[in-house]
Order: structure tokens, then C-alpha cells, then sequence
């Protein structure tokens, strides 16, 4: 549990922005970090920098508090609130998703900036081998019973029972994993769908993390390609708390082309962890052995998914 609360964290927040800027800053940074003006409008950042920033600061939970502290620290330095975050515990990614393409199962797709002031994007080729979620996203996560609504709307099985879109979107995101053991992770985890029912966290697999347009031919011998494009699977969490979880076969830690143990991809593997963690991801491994045995495998995965939950889900 977190050992400090939403309003010590106001109020340190409050104390940062006194210490840190004259009145003018205090406004315009507030308005530049989306901080909605103090009910009713005052000007009470020329007499009481601490209090405006603090007003305008109410009504939000700890974790969006803990989020706008890390953003606050990443733009303007702000060691004195480090301690009070870490105490937080998990505090979510900043910002929210825009863009969710998954269950690839083929060729890689082409995509371009339809906007690129607004960061929409549109798949121009390609696109019958990925799925593009195209509702918006907020910090309340998405659950399997908003991807099955948006399913039943884009394949227009509007006439159909809610159990049979259920199965069919299942069909199709099972159709993009890559072997059996990345099946029984979905498998376990949709059970919980049946056993709890579909306010529970989508499962989400094969997820674009990052994007590269360019193959490693476009790019010479001296590019080099995006690592971890994909994600195995993604659980997107309320307030902004992203999982991710990845399965680890041989080809993660192995030579692809001797099959021995190559200290050079591992350390690519545990860097790209270090640099997602940093961003606020939270990322669960599991070894290729472990999951071997489906009796054995099946129980440790639906003690973790319990465990998981408890964590995460209020």
C-alpha cells in the first residue's frame, strides 16, 4: 500500500512550484501541464503560489498526482518530490495510449500519419494481418467487455449472442501467437473472463510497442532496426498502469544461428526491460520451461493472474 497520501503529495507539489517559479511560471505552467483551472477562478497565484497550484490540483487520485509529480520532475527537476513518488508504488505510464495495433499474424503492416498534428494514423497496407482498437483510450484501462464491443461493432455481429462475439474475437487474437505456450497464457487468462466476467483488463497480444517503417535493407549496415517492436501481451490497467508479459523462448537468449547462449541479445533483452520501466511499464517474464507441463503451467499462471489483479486492479 502507498505510505504517503494524495494530499501530503498536493501539498509538496504546492510547496515545489512556490519554491521554484515566480507567480507568472506558476500560470503558465499550469496551463501548459493541463491542469484545470481552481473552482471559481482566482488569481491567487499573486499572493499564495503554493494554495493556486494546490486548488487546481483537487479532486485528483494519488496516482494521476503521482504521474503529474514524475512528468513535473522529468521537465523542471524536481528532487524534492522523488522520495514522496517512490513511496506511490506503481504509478502508470504518463499520458494516454492514442494508438493500440495488435494480434499481428502476418506480414508487417505499413502505417502513416493520416495527421501528424494529432498523431492519428492510418494502415496502408497490410492491414487484414493486424487489428487497429480505433476508440479512444482513457486512464480507465480497457477491459475485454469494451474489446468485445468494439469487435462485435467491426465485424457487425450485432446479431449475435454476446458468447459467440466473445469466442470470435478469442479465434482471432489466438490465430496471432506464436506457440503453445503463449496459447495456455491466453487460454488461463480468458477463463478468468468466464469465472469473473468481462470488467476485467483485456488480454491484449502481440502489441506494437514501437514502430520502424524501414527493413534493415533500407537501413544500410549502419541502421539499425528498432528492438522489441512487439510485445507478446499487454494488460492496460485503470490509472494509466500498463503490464506487460513476455514469454521467453530460447531465441531470446541464444545465438539464432549456433543455438548457444549469447550474452550479447540478453543484455539487449534486460536494457530494453530497464528502458521500459523507466517509462512506467511494469513487465512480468516467464521462462519457456516453466510452462512446459500444462497441469503444473496452467496453476502457476492462474496463481499469478490472481496475484496480478490484487496488485493492480482497485
Amino acid at each position: 500500500m502507498p505510505t504517503v497520501t494524495a494530499r501530503v503529495l498536493r501539498e509538496a507539489i504546492g510547496i515545489f512550484f512556490k519554491e521554484s517559479f515566480n507567480a507568472s511560471a506558476v500560470e503558465e505552467i499550469c496551463v501548459e501541464m493541463g491542469l484545470r483551472p481552481p473552482e471559481p477562478p482566482d488569481d491567487v497565484a499573486f499572493y499564495s503560489k503554493r494554495a493556486y497550484v494546490v486548488a487546481r490540483l483537487q479532486g485528483m487520485q494519488l496516482s494521476e498526482l503521482a504521474t503529474f509529480a514524475i512528468r513535473l520532475d522529468e521537465e523542471h527537476d524536481a528532487p524534492e518530490l522523488r522520495e514522496l513518488i517512490a513511496q506511490v508504488g506503481p504509478t502508470g505510464v504518463a499520458g494516454q495510449p492514442k494508438n493500440l495495433i495488435f494480434a499481428a499474424d502476418g506480414p508487417k503492416h505499413r502505417l502513416v500519419l493520416s495527421d501528424a498534428i494529432n498523431n492519428d494514423i492510418e494502415v496502408v497496407a497490410n492491414e487484414q494481418f493486424c487489428l487497429v482498437y480505433d476508440r479512444p483510450l482513457d486512464a480507465g484501462g480497457l477491459t475485454w467487455g469494451q474489446l468485445t464491443e468494439w469487435w462485435s461493432a467491426r465485424e457487425g455481429l450485432a446479431q449475435s449472442s454476446e458468447t459467440e462475439v466473445s469466442q470470435s474475437l478469442y479465434a482471432r487474437l489466438a490465430q496471432s501467437l506464436d506457440n503453445d505456450a503463449e496459447t495456455l497464457i491466453l487460454r488461463r487468462y480468458s477463463q478468468r473472463y468466464v469465472d469473473i466476467g468481462p470488467d476485467i483488463p483485456a488480454l491484449i497480444p502481440q502489441v506494437y510497442l514501437h514502430y520502424d517503417p524501414y527493413t534493415r535493407s533500407e537501413l544500410g549496415p549502419q541502421g539499425a532496426a528498432l528492438r522489441r517492436q512487439r510485445m507478446d501481451f499487454l494488460l492496460l490497467f485503470p490509472n494509466r498502469i500498463r503490464v506487460v508479459i513476455e514469454l521467453d523462448g530460447k531465441q531470446h537468449y541464444s545465438d539464432s544461428r549456433t543455438g548457444r547462449a549469447d550474452p550479447d541479445r540478453y543484455a539487449e533483452m534486460v536494457a530494453e526491460d530497464r528502458r521500459l520501466r523507466l517509462r512506467g511499464y511494469e513487465v512480468y517474464r516467464f521462462g519457456g520451461a516453466e510452462l512446459e507441463d500444462r497441469a503444473s503451467a496452467s496453476a502457476l499462471l492462474d496463481d499469478f493472474f490472481t496475484q496480478l489483479t490484487a496488485r493492480y486492479q482497485h
